[in-house]
């Protein structure tokens, strides 16, 4: 199950100006929270990769933007998939740059559009439309009003509940 999560993870999408393409690269990690004791007998709370995951698991995928080039990276917008067999945890996505003007929005459609929460409706199979709910999205987006300045890195987040 988790080679399968990884894999869904791989169908990135960054959209940029292209005075920049090719600067700016992409990597993600699938990770889980663990609880240990440390030697003062405090609980702490550590991410680990996600080797092994059973349904019921919250998975938390992080995917860094780092800006390789010699010039800003600028419009940049990130588009992630929710992996097959998972359901997106809502609340969860963020970004490192959330203290910069980060849009998260989400789709409902596959990734064809994408908007906030509240604007989100579904087709019930009776005809009737209602707001769709968290673990109806099928797509995160990140939309960055600020440029990335070259040797930068940004990273974005979220999570999901294996099912």
């Amino acid at each position: 199950m988790l080679k399968l999560l990884k894999n869904s993870l791989l169908a990135l999408v960054v959209i940029a100006s292209p005075v920049w393409a090719g600067s700016l690269t992409l990597s993600n990690i699938a990770e889980i929270e663990v609880t240990e004791v440390n030697d003062q007998g405090e609980e702490i709370v550590k991410r680990v990769p996600a080797d092994l995951v059973v349904p019921g698991t919250e998975v938390i995928y992080t995917i860094t933007a780092n800006n390789e080039g010699d010039m800003e990276a600028a419009n940049v917008v990130i588009a992630n998939p929710v992996p097959e067999h998972t359901v997106y945890i809502g609340g969860s996505a963020s970004s490192s740059a959330m203290g910069k003007s980060t849009r998260i929005v989400f789709s409902v459609d596959g990734g064809s559009t994408f908007d906030v929460p509240e604007n989100l409706e579904i087709m019930d199979e009776d005809g009737t439309v209602r707001l769709a709910s968290a673990e109806e999205y099928t797509h995160v987006q990140w939309a960055f009003d600020f440029a990335i300045p070259p040797g930068a890195k940004v990273d974005v987040s979220f999570r999901v509940l294996l099912k």
